[in-house]
């Protein structure tokens, strides 16, 4: 019998400090919650919150091919980002169509920083090595190792993140990137995030990671921060209606399938992965990922069965309390013919059937 050593961030003696309850994600002895995941949805949907998420990978693409190799490697277009300082989302795409990862990339002044997931650092890797040969003039860089990364998010999380570095951030657009100085110590963040509210993404050097943590928790004191655990970036994220790797998008899974389309972008140029996304689109969709909104108190979970007249249509891939919604959610992959908004459908939840409809996505939506 062999045991695994669970890798943790620089955080993990600080997250035991405030009584966390850390679990194995992704082969990281992570925190889940702190306080519930209740208070810190609503943390996060009122005011701010704090999350590790340092077990994400960081890569740097840099060099004149850096373009054109990344161009090529991802589903959404480069060109985009016409001046530095700014970053998109998009997908990892094998020539079949399956997704390999999705990631943000920012294109900063001199290089390119790809932020990919926890779970795919090393898959992802070996998948831009396997491809590189074919460029020129393109260096890369697992930076992961050496890297913390903080997401701060909520509505009051830009008025903190101004005052720990000293000048108003409100201007930064959304999908931008910086950086600052907070308490001497120098890092860069991005106008992203992962929960569906304002906020930033703050890279920081390991080294310089406890102190920020304390720094940013305690000047976030008055605006009323909670630290947030892994589930409540879960609910938050699904509320929001983003995909979450292992859940709606996987290796046997298009990015047009798990509905991200807007992000596919076939008239760029070669990609890896268009002629096969090109055929599901003008062929059709063999599944399609909706959003489901069930009815009473059960919680649909992932893998529960989801069914019409009988018939198993499809099946959830990711369920939940709509915490700050207030009713039960759920990501599921059907077949398209009941993909329509206002179809009526059924999720078996133990021993019943639970009646649900397909609503629009996202569930939540921020007011601007």
């Amino acid at each position: 019998m062999t045991t695994s050593i669970l890798k943790e961030t620089p955080l993990a003696a600080a997250h035991r400090g405030l009584a966390a309850r850390m679990v194995d994600f992704a082969g990281w002895n992570m925190p889940v919650q702190y306080k519930s995941i209740v208070t810190e949805h609503l943390a996060v949907r009122n005011k701010v919150g704090i999350f590790d998420v340092s077990h994400m990978g960081e890569f740097i693409v840099r060099g004149a091919g850096a373009k054109d190799f990344i161009q090529f490697m991802v589903a959404n277009d480069l060109d985009k980002l016409t001046e530095p300082n700014s970053a998109l989302y998009t997908q990892f795409v094998r020539q079949n169509g399956s997704t390999v990862d999705d990631l943000i990339v920012y294109r900063r002044t001199e290089d390119y920083l790809l932020v990919v997931n926890a779970s795919n650092i090393e898959k992802d890797w070996q998948w831009l090595k396997q491809h590189v040969g074919s460029y020129v003039n393109v260096d890369m860089l697992d930076i992961s190792d050496q890297t913390g990364l903080l997401a701060l998010q909520g509505p009051l999380a830009i008025k903190l993140m101004s005052e720990l570095i000293g000048r108003d951030l409100e201007p930064m657009p959304s999908f931008s990137y910086g950086t600052g100085v907070i308490d001497g110590m120098e890092v860069s963040f991005g106008r992203t995030g992962y929960t569906g509210e304002d906020g930033l993404e703050i890279f920081v050097s390991n080294a310089n990671l406890v102190r920020a943590w304390t720094i940013i928790l305690m000047e976030g004191k008055k605006y009323g921060i909670e630290p947030c655990g892994l589930g409540a970036r879960d609910t938050l994220r699904l509320e929001a209606g983003l995909p979450l790797y292992g859940h709606e998008l996987d290796d046997e899974t298009s990015p047009i399938e798990a509905g991200l389309g807007w992000s596919v972008k076939l008239d760029k140029g070669s990609f890896s992965g268009r002629d096969a996304m090109r055929a599901q689109k003008e062929k059709g969709l063999p599944k399609q990922c909706v959003c489901l909104k069930a009815e009473g108190k059960a919680l649909p979970r992932q893998g529960y069965t989801v069914h019409s007249g009988g018939d198993t249509v499809g099946a959830v891939t990711s369920g939940s309390q709509g915490i700050f919604v207030g009713f039960p959610i759920a990501f599921a992959f059907v077949d398209p013919k009941f993909a329509k908004v206002g179809t009526e459908l059924q999720i078996a939840i133990r021993d019943s059937f639970v009646n649900a409809t397909v609503i629009p996505r996202p569930f939540y939506k921020r007011k601007k």
